[in-house]
Parts: structure tokens; C-alpha cells; sequence
């Protein structure tokens, strides 16, 4: 049975689609109040480095960020961190803030998963809020396959492009009546047309043959409706890339039987995160792929499943490639590219040739081995 998806008229969802720039307020009655439209300020960019922001946050974040020093350190690469640290049980949001600025004021950060301990309803989850006050729209996640890792599926190579300011995460919330709580998914044709053209240029960009949209327009025919109709659109413009769409839950499925049919997946904010995890877990865990958050002005680089991994911090057991790889994929938006690809052909080797693993990646070895083991492929070089 064909689905009735949601419509709006081609007088107001055309030109936001086309145009690709914010609409008007009585275009889009329920924009999400928290999203933050941000100016292009200059970046700190002294005598040819860079200065980036470091975001530790908790777990294993701390120690994965000296690792990250420590290699950018031995291989001389030209960036300086001011690192911030927020306070997970903090009442106040003065250290969100204060990183907010310095985000804005680099233009460039890189962090680890940052911990919000408070209930309060006053205080609200530091990632979404970094975000969405810095209008970081699109999170992109390259899970592709490392030889050496055994996995349920081999030669998997698949790109999550994620709506990232809305949805499920719009934090708006209330209780209606006593007992009864209502939360409001927010999706705007801004935002969707903003993550549909996002991933159909990444295809063509990267010679990709085909995006999917993942949705539950079955059953949110307003919400999810109105995401799928977008990216139908926006596909007009890309003849020579293939569009289909996939329901959440067969799209779980068809991730864990036949990852091999998707190419590149355009999904909203909560879907995102549910893929990302499944294909994650199915190419080797949480330590391996890094996520890349964009915006118009600002970027901010992290483990592409944002895990906190407190139970394991401390005990030198946490991968850091995953951290690493962020690290990589900052350096190349920075373009620093020969020392990016140096890093990156040392992760490489760490991971497919060597067989250096970490224990969630079923080996023996512990985190400081893993990174001497990258340091000892930087040193060989010969050229810093």
C-alpha cells in the first residue's frame, strides 16, 4: 500500500528546498527554538597553526585526548588545543558556554562524549546544546571494513549522513496533565532539504551510487512524512544517483543480514544514531570510526558513536583509534593533509597489518600499545 505521506504546497516547500538558505519564520512555524542561526567570525589561525578547541568530557574522553596529543606531538603537527573541560554535574551552564565560545572563536574542536549527570530540567544535554548552538546540521559517518578485524560481514563500506539539530533530540518537552508527558519531534523543510542535498553531494562528490532515506513516515505521516517527501525532491536534482527509501525497522534488518545494498543513507536525527550503532557494532565496535559534525561555519570531530565508556576508564583497555581517527579527519579539514595522511597510513598498519588490537577488537593489547605502535610507524618516516 502506497503511503500518504504529509504535503505541502510546492509554493512554500520548493523554494526552501532549491534555495538551500534559512526560511521565514511563517515558513516554519515550529523551528526548534534551541537551533542557533551563527555568523562566520575569523578563526585563530597564528603563524601557520592551527589552534582547535579540545572537548575531553568524561570516561575514557581524558585519556584518549593525551593519546591524541601525544601523537600530534612525536609527528609535529602544526595545531595548538585549548582544551575545556565541562563539569558533568554542574548545575549551571557556564562551562557549556564558555566552550561555545571557544568553539566559535577557533572554528574547529575536537571531543570526546561529554556527560550531562543533572535531571534538571533547567539544564540541558551539553552535546545536543553544542550543536544545535553552533547550527552543526550534518553529522557524517564512514563505517567501512578493516581486514584484520573479524566481523559478521566483510568489505562493508557504508556513509551515514545524519540530520543533526532536530528530531527526536529538539528537546521540547512537557507534561500536559499529571502522569502524561508529551515530547515534540521537530522537523523542518530547511533542515531536511539542508541533509538531503548534504548526502546527495557527498555521493557525487565520492563517486557513491545510491542514497537511501530511512524514515517511519508508516506511522509519523506528518514528521517522517514530510523528511521523505524532501529528500524526493531534493533527488530530482541528482539523476545520476540513485534514491530509495527503507523503513527504520526493515532497515535495521537489511543492516544486519545485507549491509553490502547500502551505499549512502540520509536519515533524521534518531535514526542516525540507531544505524550508526548497528553498523558500528557489525564492522568492529565502537573504537574504530570517528563522526564528523558540520555546519555552515563551524566543524567538530568525535568517536562516531559517542560512547562515554566509563566502565572501562582508567584501566588502559579503551581503543583509541576511534579518537585518532577523528583526529585525522580534523586534520584534513584543516588541511593538513601530509600529516593526516601519515597518521592515518600508521592506524592503517596498526590495525590491518600488525594485528596491534585492543580487547574489544578481540586482542591482547593495551591502549598505550596500540598508540607506541602508531608512533613507531610515524617514526619511521623519517621526516619530521
Amino acid at each position: 500500500m502506497a503511503l500518504r505521506l504529509f504535503r505541502l504546497s510546492q509554493d512554500v516547500v520548493t523554494p526552501i528546498i532549491k534555495r538551500g538558505c534559512a526560511a521565514s519564520a511563517f515558513e516554519l512555524q515550529h523551528k526548534n527554538p534551541l537551533q542557533r542561526k551563527v555568523e562566520k567570525i575569523p578563526k585563530a589561525h597564528y603563524g601557520g597553526r592551527h589552534t582547535v578547541t579540545m572537548l575531553p568530557g568524561g570516561g575514557i574522553g581524558p585519556e584518549l585526548m593525551n593519546y591524541v596529543k601525544e601523537v600530534f606531538r612525536f609527528a609535529g603537527v602544526p595545531v595548538d588545543f585549548e582544551v575545556v573541560d565541562i563539569d558533568p554535574a554542574s548545575e549551571g551552564n557556564d562551562d557549556l558556554e564558555y566552550a561555545i565560545t571557544s568553539i566559535k572563536r577557533n572554528g574547529v574542536a575536537l571531543k570526546g562524549n561529554i556527560e550531562t549527570k543533572s535531571e534538571a530540567t533547567g539544564i540541558i544535554s551539553r552535546n545536543v546544546a553544542l550543536r544545535n548552538e553552533l547550527d552543526l546540521y550534518v553529522n557524517v559517518l564512514h563505517c567501512k571494513s578493516f581486514n584484520a578485524i573479524p566481523a559478521h560481514h566483510q568489505n562493508v563500506d557504508v556513509v551515514i549522513i545524519r540530520q543533526n539539530t532536530e528530531g527526536e533530540y529538539a528537546m521540547l518537552e512537557h507534561e500536559s496533565v499529571r502522569g502524561v508527558v508529551e515530547s515534540m519531534k521537530v522537523v523542518t523543510v530547511e533542515n531536511a532539504a539542508r541533509v538531503a542535498r548534504y548526502a546527495f553531494e557527498f555521493a557525487r562528490a565520492n563517486n557513491r551510487k545510491k542514497v537511501t532515506t530511512i524514515h517511519k513516515a508508516n506511522i509519523m505521516k506528518l514528521a517522517d512524512g514530510l523528511f521523505l517527501s524532501v529528500a524526493r525532491e531534493v533527488a530530482k536534482d541528482y539523476p545520476d544517483i540513485q534514491h530509495n527509501d527503507m523503513i527504520i525497522d526493515n532497515c535495521c534488518m537489511q543492516l544486519v543480514s545485507n549491509p553490502h545494498q547500502f551505499d549512502v543513507m540520509n536519515t533524521t536525527n534518531l535514526y542516525g544514531s540507531i544505524t550508526s550503532n548497528v553498523l558500528c557494532g557489525l564492522v568492529g565496535g565502537a573504537g574504530l570510526f570517528s563522526g564528523r559534525n558540520y555546519g555552515d561555519h563551524f566543524a567538530v570531530f568525535e568517536p562516531g558513536t559517542r560512547n562515554t565508556g566509563t566502565a572501562i576508564a582508567g584501566k588502559n583497555i579503551a581503543n583509541p583509534i576511534a579518537m585518532l581517527n577523528a583526529a585525522v579527519d580534523m586534520l584534513y579539514h584543516l588541511g593538513h593533509n601530509y600529516h593526516a595522511d601519515c597518521i592515518s597510513d600508521a592506524i592503517h598498519k596498526t590495525i590491518d597489518v600488525d594485528g596491534v588490537h585492543t580487547p574489544d577488537l578481540g586482542g591482547q593489547n593495551t591502549s598505550t600499545e596500540v598508540v607506541q605502535n602508531v608512533l613507531q610507524h610515524l617514526a619511521e618516516k623519517r621526516t619530521y
